[in-house]
């Protein structure tokens, strides 16, 4: 069993009970403090993230790409040095910004989220920076080795730690305002990601192969080309997540502009904003748990097989990573799309959301393929191109928030429309770059029997729920799935989309099945 394949597959694991955490996470947040409370905390959120962004600069793909090369080489001096000047990068940076944040959290409430209530969430989701950055660190050197089982557990624990928080501290709250357990859940966060964190040292401590402390100073005084290297890669990674955390974080306050001037007060802005983000968005988000395995397991793949010029075997990998993420997300696409409503209902107990869910869905498969695309890019030493082609598709999506959600004939539609058309433009954009970088073939007839398989199951899909009256919506739910995924895959065993040496590939299960 190859490295690469059994990362992904822990990877896997990991993030589908993650995601099914998550969504257990974002329930309790839902049915708690409601569209309010949920679209106070998704205001919060990207200013969040792109602090987040800032203080990591990058470094955990460029660890992990560094370290995976020097490990290839047998140099574990190399992989002391990356480990102890990127803990030193990310320490120093987020002594500048948490403090920052903290100071300019009044200003950001009542100025650009035009609504004083994200103050609170703000102050509470503060102390996660220095945490997360830390982490990120550690993950990267892990990822770095193709050891990906302490990153899996980790995520899994920081899930397991919030739920158990969560209702507890919305619950406590709420009595003083939907503000307060709006930042009761950001606590929980907080407190999450500590466990999380707490975790990642102890694993640390128990594998590694150096006294990490011993000559700590000498190696951040000597670790000038380490520095420089970690940057060739980190600079710009940090610049693709850093036009996402920014247009992340910008997207708020121009929608709440936009709505603004489409005649909607703060509150019905808020609101609305939350139904997008809060609830249609993490559960077209939910597949790609798969596709950033993939990505995660990606990047120290390809690294090494550069390092060894293997190239043959970097077009394999893509390849393999591209066509179980055309075949994962068609699948999820279709799940998604003929089954929105009674899925809202059950997760969040409202349908509000349903008709996002239908107009997004059929465009998603590019935004999972962007995943992939964009860690052999960061592999291959292409970061920059990644970082441009991010750009451009953040500077097309903000824009158009502005110019449809403005028109009070879109309104929060236009957002939905802007968000398509920003990421499967950097998709394309994304795709086109591999094409120039690397020899790479595209098999045009299993594209168009994807295409056909995902058009079909659909059809099926929608005849079911047309047709079928059942006595409850879980059954409902439960039965179409069912009959959706056994039609879909036996279409994909019927064009021969997947054979038996597909399945032997997988990790642990697959000669079983095979």
């Amino acid at each position: 069993m190859s490295k690469f394949l059994k990362g992904t597959m822990i990877l896997l694991i990991a993030g589908f009970i993650t995601r099914v955490l998550g969504f257990i996470n974002r329930i309790v947040i839902a049915r708690f403090i409601g569209d309010d409370g949920v679209g106070l905390y998704m205001m919060v959120y990207p200013t969040m993230i792109l602090v987040v962004t800032i203080t990591q600069l990058g470094l955990p793909v460029a660890i992990s790409k560094n370290v995976a090369e020097a490990e290839a080489a047998g140099n574990f001096r190399k992989v002391k040095s990356i480990l102890i000047v990127s803990l030193s990068v990310t320490l120093g940076l987020t002594i500048l910004f948490t403090p920052a944040l903290f100071l300019l959290a009044p200003y950001l409430s009542q100025t650009l989220f035009t609504d004083e209530r994200t103050l609170l969430p703000l102050l509470a989701i503060t102390p996660i920076i220095p945490i997360i950055a830390v982490s990120s660190v550690l993950r990267g050197y892990f990822q770095g080795r193709q050891n990906m089982k302490p990153a899996a557990i980790s995520q899994v624990i920081e899930q397991v730690i919030r739920i158990a928080l969560i209702a507890t501290f919305t619950k406590a709250f709420l009595p003083l305002g939907v503000e307060y357990a709006a930042a009761g859940a950001m606590l929980a966060s907080v407190l999450g990601e500590l466990a999380s964190l707490l975790y990642l040292l102890a694993s640390f401590k128990w594998k590694k192969k150096f006294h990490l402390r011993k000559k700590f100073f000498q190696y951040v005084h000597n670790g000038k080309n380490t520095f420089q290297e970690l940057m060739t890669i980190a600079l710009p990674t940090t610049g693709s997540r850093m036009i996402g955390s920014i247009a992340w974080f910008i997207e708020p306050i121009v929608v709440a502009h936009s709505l603004s001037i489409a005649g909607l007060s703060a509150i019905n802005a808020t609101k609305q904003y939350g139904v997008l983000t809060g609830f249609a968005l993490p559960l077209l988000m939910l597949p790609s748990f798969f596709t950033q395995s993939l990505s995660t397991s990606l990047v120290p793949a390809i690294s090494e097989a550069k390092a060894n010029n293997q190239y043959k075997l970097i077009e394999h990998l893509l390849q393999q990573a591209l066509k179980f993420t055309f075949m994962t997300g068609g699948l999820a696409i279709v799940v998604l799309y003929v089954l929105a409503e009674p899925l809202m209902s059950i997760m969040y107990g409202s349908t509000r959301g349903t008709s996002f869910i239908q107009i997004m869905a059929p465009f998603f498969i590019l935004n999972y393929y962007q995943g992939p695309l964009q860690a052999a890019l960061q592999a291959l030493n292409f970061a920059r191109a990644a970082m441009i082609n991010s750009f451009i598709g953040a500077a097309v999506k903000t824009a158009l928030i502005f110019i449809l959600a403005s028109r009070p004939e879109f309104g929060i539609y236009g957002v939905a429309i802007a968000l398509i058309v920003g990421f499967v433009l950097v998709t394309l954009l994304h795709f086109a770059t591999i094409l120039k970088t690397i020899s790479f073939s595209i098999i045009v007839k299993d594209y168009v029997k994807m295409l056909l398989t995902i058009s079909l199951t659909a059809v099926l899909g929608t005849f079911l729920v047309k047709t079928i009256i059942f006595p409850s919506i879980l059954l409902q739910l439960i039965t179409i799935t069912s009959i959706i995924c056994i039609f879909y895959v036996l279409l994909l065993f019927l064009l021969r989309l997947m054979n038996k040496k597909d399945l032997a590939k997988i990790p642990w299960i697959g000669r079983f099945f095979s």
